[in-house]
């Protein structure tokens, strides 16, 4: 969409995003750290493992035939991590609690990278009470995702469902253990808006997390579901609980908005995790935020889709290419950036060491760039 627009609106514009930014700011008050378990949410026999769903059924089941099918294989995940005192190491100590679930027979688990950040050791409880060692696998911050392998046999396995098919209104349920004591806690709500996205306010920000197009959705999690299943009526994992909103300071701000990382990209994170251990990143070097019609309409942009650009890091590709702080990027090789498409996920279809071509508008006009992209320096777990 283009419309013409007054000569001041990058100003303007940039002090709405501005705000918007400190948004990132109260969520990050309000993410629990890894010691406590939530990232911003947070028997035994010789049988073949059992499924716990087989994929698509002919009709959807009702809650309680969801819970008995899938509950197996939701774990509670411990991070146990060594000190030093005086000049000896101290035995491991429980320093966070989250959820997990098994997604395959050689017992790999998906939870959240915050939840298993800084271990030294990892076990996990079955839902039956039954303690199981696990080593890790590789963990990707930028996702929030970690992959952990667990020992035994396994009791049962969920599969992924399609994210991409989500509707707003459809119904979703969670199972963890809040507070790492509650566990196998089920609640159930439903999808309140997808592609959900929080500014990333700086090309290599403190917080590591790239939080773009996740589901939001109100079934109460709360510290300890980090990391746990989002299922849809079918016994699907369609998301991993990872973000929540409650509270800054004491005062109430929100009620019943909570965000998980989509099935599609958690599908991605895990293969490469699965094969090599870690994910590799291109590096655009800006930071940036989702322009939507409604953003568009109250600064009077010129454009109503796109990233709008918050600042560049001179040394990065996009840096090189002349991408200027109030640019708006509309394309990267040809693909739309919108509500559907963000920015970040566009992004990570391309390689490090990869040229694409990129439209921007900048003010009333549209340009072309090639930027070169770079390799995002690595986050340690």
């Amino acid at each position: 969409m283009n419309r013409h627009h007054s000569p001041g609106w990058t100003s303007g514009f940039l002090s709405g995003i501005a705000a918007v930014a400190l948004i990132a700011v109260l969520i990050a008050a309000l993410v629990v750290p890894a010691n406590i378990g939530l990232s911003r949410a947070s028997a035994q026999d010789d049988s073949t493992p059992e499924t716990a769903t087989t994929g698509q059924s002919s009709a959807t089941m009702d809650a309680v035939d969801v819970v008995q099918r899938v509950s197996p294989a939701v774990v509670t995940v411990y991070n146990e991590q060594t000190g030093v005192l005086g000049a000896q190491q101290t035995e491991p100590q429980t320093a966070g609690v989250g959820t997990g679930f098994i997604i395959d027979e050689d017992g790999r688990l998906v939870t959240n990278w915050h939840v298993v950040q800084g271990g030294d050791e990892f076990f996990v409880l079955l839902a039956d009470g039954e303690r199981r060692d696990a080593e890790l696998v590789g963990l990707d911050p930028r996702s929030d995702l970690a992959v952990l392998d667990m020992e035994g046999d396994v009791p049962a396995t969920v599969p992924f469902g399609d994210s991409d098919a989500l509707e707003p209104g459809q119904t979703v349920i969670a199972i963890g253990s809040p507070l790492g004591t509650f566990t196998t806690t089920v609640t159930q709500g439903i999808v309140s808006g997808l592609g959900r996205d929080f500014p990333q306010t700086a090309p290599q920000a403190e917080s590591p997390q790239i939080y773009n197009n996740l589901i939001q959705h109100d079934a109460a999690i709360n510290p300890g579901n980090s990391g746990g299943p989002l299922f849809n009526m079918d016994g699907e994992v369609v998301g991993v609980n990872t973000l929540g909103i409650t509270e800054t300071g004491g005062a109430a701000v929100a009620q019943g908005l909570f965000f998980a990382v989509p099935s599609s990209t958690v599908q991605e994170v895990v293969s490469e995790i699965t094969e090599t251990g870690e994910v590799i990143y291109p590096y655009f070097g800006v930071g940036s935020f989702g322009i939507t019609p409604q953003i568009a309409a109250q600064a009077d942009l010129p454009v109503d889709f796109g990233a709008a650009v918050l600042n560049v890091d001179p040394e990065s590709g996009a840096g090189e290419a002349g991408i200027q702080e109030g640019d708006i990027i509309l394309e990267i090789a040809g693909q739309e950036i919108n509500q559907e498409n963000p920015f970040t996920e566009v992004l990570f279809n391309h390689e490090p060491g990869e040229t694409v071509e990129v439209l921007i508008q900048r003010g009333d006009e549209q340009l072309t760039v090639e930027v070169t992209l770079g390799e995002s320096a690595p986050i340690a777990g």
